[in-house]
């Protein structure tokens, strides 16, 4: 059990791959778990990945994935608690599930013959370098309700989520070969969404991502307190959303895309391992706050992809500061940004909205919730 009451059991599939439950504070749920019955075919092989000498950057051929269920019915619904007529993923009832993706882009394998050795294995550049794309993708379900997302949350099962990720953030973090833990949420069709269950994912990469390693050069030109002074200038700013004892949020200097919102902790920490319990607390809120208000700016929900990038588990721990990232392409009612041929193609973004404009679109949503 957790300082929070929050208290978590761990069992296995029947092919193998974890399941972990986490029960609210105030579970109703009995501690047993009914085991799962199923008869699974073996688990697919990892992945190769191969790396774009053009760019450095590491691509993980995930044929596994290509016949992952698309969109099922509420009764065949993958991520529900089984029943006899739904043999799901989750063999019994939950608050919160977190288990291995059973058509995982990295892993299962975390090391073994064609694994990377070292970071620094990751980050030579040649034509024709390929690895087994080890690594772990787990697929967390934020409740046994088929229909909705984080925002739909109640605050005390979104604090359970949030230790969830700091839990398997700890766990993933110490296994072999894992270089970056990245928690997310994809919400609706619009971003690609193959489940309307509300759940996320949490990759753990064998390399540091692309992002990250670009953030780390800007560390080192700017300073190590890059982030403290991204901080106190938004705060400084009329782009802030959202600001409580510990959190910030706020629209971007440079956002790229029509709705676009950041958050900040106040204090440093590299990830969710590191929040302390009152930072936890107050962030099951804010949060909320921050996803209700984006669905109060129009009619129909809003398309987004929440991003929790948290620093590479061997490098910048001292200056890459946890960080929200909420994107979304939805730049009116019945509009969306795609991206064009300089977005695309080149990687020059042309912002179709200013981030002031937007941060008091925003902060009108915000106010009705």
């Amino acid at each position: 059990m957790t300082s929070s009451g929050i208290v978590s059991h761990s069992t296995t599939l029947a092919d193998g791959r974890e399941l972990i439950y986490f029960d609210d504070a105030n579970t109703t749920l009995a501690p047993g778990r009914t085991a799962d019955a199923r008869h699974l075919d073996p688990r697919p092989a990892t992945a190769l990945m191969r790396q774009d000498v053009l760019t450095g950057e590491w691509v993980s051929h995930a044929a596994n994935r290509q016949n992952r269920v698309f969109l099922p019915p509420a009764d065949q619904d993958p991520l529900a608690p089984a029943s006899a007529n739904n043999p799901s993923e989750v063999p019994d009832n939950y608050d919160v599930a977190v288990f291995e993706n059973r058509s995982p882009s990295f892993g299962p394998a975390l090391d073994g013959p064609g694994a990377p050795t070292s970071l620094a294995d990751m980050q030579e550049i040649g034509i024709g370098r390929s690895f087994t794309a080890v690594g772990r993708c787990e697929v967390v379900c934020f409740s046994p309700q088929t229909e909705g997302s984080f925002g739909s949350l109640s605050e005390t099962r979104a604090r359970t989520v949030i230790e969830a990720w700091a839990d398997r953030t700890a766990a993933l973090s110490a296994m072999p070969g894992i270089q970056q833990v990245f928690p997310f949420e994809n919400r609706g069709e619009q971003i690609g969404v193959t489940l309307q269950h509300p759940h996320g994912q949490i990759y753990s990469y064998p390399y540091v991502t692309p992002r990250t390693t670009r953030l780390l050069e800007s560390i080192d030109r700017v300073g190590d307190d890059l982030f403290e002074q991204i901080l106190t200038t938004e705060r400084a700013s009329e782009r802030v959303v959202l600001e409580g004892k510990h959190w910030t949020a706020f629209v971007p200097f440079a956002a790229r895309w029509p709705l676009e919102i950041h958050a900040l902790p106040h204090r440093h920490f590299p990830d969710f391992a590191a929040m302390n319990t009152e930072e936890r607390d107050e962030l099951a809120g804010f949060y909320l706050t921050l996803l209700r208000g984006l669905d109060n700016l129009y009619d129909t929900p809003t398309p987004y992809i929440a991003a929790w990038h948290q620093a590479p588990v061997n490098v910048g721990r001292d200056t890459v500061r946890l960080m929200l990232q909420i994107t979304s392409p939805r730049r009116a009612e019945t509009k969306l940004k795609y991206l064009a041929g300089s977005e695309a193609a080149m990687g020059a973004f042309i912002g179709d909205v200013l981030p002031e404009q937007s941060a008091a679109f925003v902060r009108e949503g915000i106010s009705r919730v």
